[in-house]
């Protein structure tokens, strides 16, 4: 398993020119414990919508890297999005789940992945042609591989450990947030 701080801190630096959309709760302050800058958007109040909003703007921005980065638990609820995805076969892409088989926002109750369900076959099954689980630091050199050379959706399955961590809050405010991404987009505020 690895630790999920240091793992986000080495996604957001390896692919700095990315777009970052994250669900809710840890994805989000572990993001923002990496670095906080305008292609960040935290997805706040919207538990399972995270897999749909990266694909609207995969499909939006055809020439951005998009990584959505959210948890076991946000993507258990939005399990529907992976076969649209795949049906949509976006190619620039990719999600990203950090699965410590619990709902952490929540009081650490079990999630599904820690009684045996497989996302990672979940997603290969909706037609993500590009998937993979990690849970060592040749898994993350895999991912970082997979990325640079990246072709098509991708999803990958990160073991990450259940340690507490400081929460680092990213902006709360959703107006000033959306409009920040809007201007990294090259698109005026609403």
């Amino acid at each position: 398993m690895l630790n999920r701080r240091d793992f986000v801190s080495i996604i957001s630096n390896h692919c700095s020119d990315s777009l970052f959309i994250t669900g809710l709760g840890s994805a989000s302050y572990d993001l923002h414990a990496a670095g906080d800058n305008a292609r960040n958007f935290y997805l706040w109040g919207a538990m399972g919508g995270a897999g749909m909003t990266g694909l609207g703007l995969a499909m939006a921005q055809p020439d951005r890297r998009v990584i959505v980065l959210t948890g076991d638990g946000e993507q258990l609820m939005g399990m529907g999005a992976l076969a649209t995805i795949g049906a949509c076969k976006p190619h620039n892409l990719a999600i990203i789940m950090l699965d410590n088989g619990q709902f952490g926002e929540t009081g650490q109750q079990q999630s599904h992945t820690s009684k045996g369900i497989d996302l990672v076959a979940v997603a290969s099954a909706c037609g993500i042609s590009n998937t993979l689980g990690v849970s060592d630091d040749a898994g993350v050199s895999r991912l970082l591989a997979e990325l640079d050379n990246q072709t098509g959706c991708l999803f990958a399955a990160i073991s990450i450990n259940t340690d507490a961590v400081e929460r680092s809050l990213p902006i709360l405010d959703g107006v000033e947030l959306k409009n920040r991404f809007r201007r990294e987009l090259n698109l005026s505020p609403l």
